[in-house]
């Protein structure tokens, strides 16, 4: 709470290159990118970071398979470039993982047919990841016992990426690296108004969690609100080629329903692909993609329906999922740019291909879709784009993005193992300790190691049934702008995602986690989400 309190003073006080709207996937990495170059820049959102899109994905980093349908080979090219610039600079949390596809019998296109499509794809994808394979009905039921292979004329094995943490984590991390760069960052801090005023946007803001409303001054505006990018254009009177339509996808976690790691992809009874995504102890089930006009989303009977009644018609489980076993849910929308005042005769086809309008005369920059895949390439363009508009960039060259060199890494593992560090590790972690503390932490895990030097209790499980140790909530109280409950839960980790809500306000530790987030306004905090939760 120091930190934010401080970022609000600086807000106030002093005037930026660019003030960057939505800290979202997109605006993380024009943060990240911008201050490692130099600039002076400042980040707001309206809620939490990572609090809308960029927090409702399959977890997937994946280069669009599925544009291979409609022929987009150029967009494929480049999202699969993006996918294996991802898993070579953050190969703690971008990893190459395994699908496992089954097609139907009377499918739109014949099994080997779909299988020569993913030949290309690895082929389009450079041969970075494993080659695909060609599976029989038969070989498919020996490899994973819960599909339901009565109906299955074939299926095959190809690669993509998956996070390993959860998005919304990997998104932070970007808003961690342009703090580390001089970025000022704030969450719950609303623009209402943005006007220019003698060459500057003068950014009227209310802060969410006192009401309390200021001036935030900058040379360059970014709009990167996500689903609300033309709200806020109409609000400061901006026009753009580009608009948004709106696609709703959800997914249901619930305890882990197959063996193995893959990710086991169908077609669902729409035709719309369908995953079985590995999360630890847990598997998520989805996604939807129905066409909405509201960003505003929540899932409906209907949703949870249509999931299961596919979930159970293609697995062949023990006893049907029901509405019991679901442990979480997660909903968002997909907002997909589209050029002028068109409509697509078949919005299905519409692609996540991100575009940035520019007004240079007014120095305002918006952008439109996109997803993680490409999130390096927006943070280049508009790092190049502001270089356009008046703004200096000290060290235009500066690679922004990737974890921490190979000898602080090192540094931390031989650190970690002299402490035994790893026996501290949860019984039903999927992971070292040490591997989760880098690859969530990178150098500042070095801090955790510290603290636990200085108190071994430290090292102990803070929450019940959790993975998380005392050291790294610690952490995250100090630097990590955690300013709800829910941010911690749901956003900074994934506690939320793998324990239900009930157990979650009753875990043993969560109380002494919210004195140590929160201080003297614990109860407050706890009694905050509880009310929030209730009323969901």
């Amino acid at each position: 709470m120091n930190l934010r309190r401080t970022n609000l003073q600086q807000l106030r006080n002093e005037t930026f290159d660019v003030l960057i709207l939505g800290g979202g996937i997109n605006g993380a990495v024009a943060a990240a990118s911008l201050a490692s170059k130099g600039a002076k820049v400042a980040l707001i959102d309206r809620g939490d970071f990572a609090g809308s899109t960029s927090s409702s994905s399959s977890n997937l980093v994946w280069g669009g398979i599925k544009y291979l349908e409609n022929y987009e080979f150029l967009l494929v090219n480049k999202l699969c470039k993006s996918r294996n610039q991802l898993m070579r600079s953050y190969p703690s949390s971008v990893k190459e993982i395994r699908f496992l596809t089954t097609i139907q019998k009377g499918f739109r296109l014949p099994p080997f047919f779909v299988y020569l499509g993913t030949v290309l794809y690895w082929a389009i994808g450079r041969f970075f990841t494993k080659p695909p394979r060609y599976l029989s009905a038969k070989m498919i039921k020996k490899m994973e016992q819960s599909i339901n292979t009565d109906n299955v004329a074939g299926g095959f094995e190809y690669s993509d990426g998956y996070l390993y943490d959860n998005d919304s984590r990997f998104v932070f991390n970007f808003i961690r690296s342009s703090m580390d760069n001089g970025c000022v960052v704030a969450n719950y801090l609303e623009s209402v108004d943005s006007k220019r005023d003698g060459g500057l946007w003068v950014n009227s803001v209310k802060d969410q969690t006192t009401g309390e409303e200021f001036q935030i001054r900058s040379k360059v505006l970014i709009n990167a609100c996500g689903p609300y990018v033309d709200k806020y254009n109409a609000q400061t009177g901006q026009a753009t080629d580009h608009r948004h339509l709106f696609s709703k996808g959800i997914h249901l976690v619930v305890d882990r329903i197959a063996a193995t790691p893959k990710v086991l992809a169908f077609f669902a009874s729409d035709g719309r692909l369908f995953f079985v995504i590995p999360m630890g102890p847990k598997t998520c089930i989805g996604t939807t993609d129905t066409q909405v006009d509201d960003p505003k989303v929540k899932i409906t009977d209907e949703d949870r329906e249509f999931v299961l009644d596919n979930i159970n018609h293609l697995l062949a489980l023990d006893r049907p999922l029901t509405l019991d076993d679901i442990v979480a849910e997660r909903c968002g929308v997909r907002p997909l740019a589209v050029k002028g005042a068109s409509q697509e005769s078949d919005w299905l086809k519409l692609s996540r291909q991100h575009a940035i309008d520019i007004n240079s005369n007014d120095q305002h920059i918006s952008i439109f879709g996109g997803k993680l895949t490409d999130c390096i390439n927006v943070g280049n363009e508009v790092a190049e784009i502001v270089s356009t508009l008046g703004v200096t960039l000290p060290d235009p060259e500066k690679v922004w993005f990737g974890e921490p060199d190979s000898s602080d890494k090192d540094a931390f593992f031989k650190q970690a193992e002299a402490m035994d560090l790893d026996k501290n590790t949860a019984p039903t972690a999927s992971e070292p300790l040490s591997n989760r503390l880098w690859r969530r932490y990178d150098r500042r895990a070095f801090d955790v190691l510290e603290m636990i030097k200085s108190d071994p209790d430290n090292a102990k499980i803070l929450i019940e049934n959790t993975e998380y140790i005392r050291g790294e909530v610690e952490l995250v109280a100090q630097r990590e702008m955690v300013t709800k409950l829910e941010d911690f839960l749901r956003r900074r980790s994934k506690i939320e995602q793998v324990i239900t809500q009930d157990n979650v306000v009753q875990a043993q530790g969560l109380e002494e986690a919210c004195r140590i987030l929160f201080a003297d306004k614990a109860n407050e905090k706890l009694a905050e989400y509880i009310q929030s939760k209730n009323n969901a």
